[in-house]
């Protein structure tokens, strides 16, 4: 395996020899003719359209435009006009993590967070009891979904048990240390998804990099960890962690992690013990238009084999400002707009299967995540009070939005805003004047959110 991590065994220009590349044998108008018929479409029809044609040098405008209205219209037909959002918050536990996954800089090299360590660091670990009470003052504001994802820190371990299985590891193999060379440790994951279940609150946690992370050292499988994690307060999962699901890509930007077999397991095993799940695409990056749309192929195979436990898919464009992809001169920028449409087009062409796409506003801005709710997608995330990783890569386009932030910019493009609950089974459609609040908390009453004026103060404060 070749690891990215040494900058001398990556092209300067970023040119990887990837075996899966965006050639095909099928045409661009026989492939759109497929998906307007509603037709399943094979990884050919997905790289001609997501390319607009393999048979033209870089993205046409006129086929591309296209494409979006196939999606448009398979969006309408599939969900209709209603754009969805969710009162969520976002409480990531900590920032150790050892991965060195060269698109993140969310992380905080682990050992600066030792007891010993004679220096400083800029990340944090919060306790249980932190947890708990940052969810329970959210709670109290209307939120009704908690998600967490957070660093694999060395002294996170699954339960007590666990902690005894890796005290007798070899601990260079395993990743861990235990929890007292910590100045302060997150307990298990057990313990932060009991403290983070408060009241009826929906938790959103344990990705598969978390799964395998608190199963490792031991010969437990997947299915033992997330039904011991379902019954200490988990409701579901979030699929991110995929980035591209396919090896050659892996290895090159997140050779730590675990692979695109272990990814399915781990998401397969989730849906088996009953737990939701969502997942994710992080592109934009070193891969091919062709390694996108493995991916899709993968993801939808995925929910057939979980009956349809996935509820959304989450296109997710790299954000490289300040990661070290780009600090060592792999890439020298994201995916750009027309690309970042004909993803949103394609996933929803694709995956026939999965009923929401979402458009993520921290990723793309207002402006353009509002029209790529024409381009396929029906949901615009969530209100999330808090938001991390994007920012800590370079993103710029904020970390709160309020209800009456949703419904003007929802309406504003003559689409009705309805608020849903994490697995959409729940949805309120906000009607009148505002100020608008949430209602499907367990706490909620309608009355507003924070402020952004709120939140640039607190904020400003820290």
């Amino acid at each position: 395996m070749t690891s990215a991590l040494d900058p001398e065994a990556v092209p300067d220009d970023g040119d990887f020899e990837f075996d899966v590349v965006p050639e095909t044998d099928q045409g661009f108008e026989n492939a759109l003719a497929k998906a307007r018929a509603g037709d399943r479409l094979d990884v050919a029809d997905g790289i001609e359209l997501i390319t607009t044609g393999t048979d033209v040098d870089g993205i046409d405008h006129e086929r591309k435009e296209r494409v979006l209205q196939a999606a448009d219209e398979r969006r309408r037909d599939v969900v209709g006009e209603d754009v969805t959002f969710v009162a969520n918050l976002n409480n990531n536990v900590t920032t150790a993590c050892n991965t060195g996954c060269l698109f993140c800089n969310f992380k905080d090299t682990a050992h600066t967070f030792e007891a010993e360590y004679d220096g400083e660091t800029d990340g944090f670990t919060k306790t249980p009891t932190e947890s708990r009470q940052v969810v329970a003052d959210a709670l109290d504001m209307g939120i009704y979904e908690v998600t967490s994802v957070s660093g694999l820190h060395p002294a996170f371990a699954l339960d007590d048990e666990h902690h005894e299985m890796l005290r007798e590891s070899d601990w260079r193999e395993t990743n861990y240390k235990p929890p007292e060379r910590y100045a302060k440790h997150p307990g298990t994951y057990v313990e932060q998804m009991d403290a983070m279940s408060v009241g009826d609150v929906h938790l959103h946690s344990m990705t598969p990099e978390e799964g395998y992370h608190a199963k490792r050292g031991t010969d437990w499988t997947y299915e033992d960890v997330y039904g011991r994690l379902a019954d200490a307060g988990l409701d579901s999962v979030p699929g991110t962690a995929a980035e591209i699901l396919v090896d050659e890509v892996r290895d090159v930007i997140c050779p730590g992690k675990i692979d695109t077999g272990e990814w399915l397991a781990a998401m397969e095993a989730a849906g088996n013990v009953g737990l939701d799940l969502t997942a994710t695409i992080m592109y934009g990056h070193v891969e091919t238009a062709a390694h996108r749309v493995v991916h899709l192929d993968e993801v939808r195979a995925l929910q057939e084999r979980v009956d349809g436990a996935i509820t959304e898919f989450v296109p997710l464009s790299f954000v490289h400002q300040q990661t070290p992809l780009f600090e060592h001169g792999v890439v020298d920028g994201g995916a750009s707009p027309a690309e970042d449409a004909l993803m949103i087009a394609v996933s929803r062409l694709y995956l026939d299967n999965v009923e929401h796409v979402q458009s993520s506003w921290v990723k793309y801005g207002d402006e353009r995540g509002l029209k790529y709710l024409n381009c396929g997608a029906d949901d615009f995330m969530g209100t999330i009070l808090s938001e991390e990783i994007t920012k800590r890569a370079g993103g710029e386009y904020g970390e709160f939005r309020s209800f009456d932030d949703y419904v003007e910019m929802i309406r504003s493009i003559g689409r009705r805003p309805v608020e849903r609950s994490t697995d959409y089974r729940q949805r309120r459609a906000i009607e009148g004047d505002g100020p608008h609040g949430p209602r499907l908390g367990p706490r909620a009453d309608g009355t507003p959110l924070l402020s952004r004026r709120d939140v640039d103060g607190v904020a400003a404060d820290d």
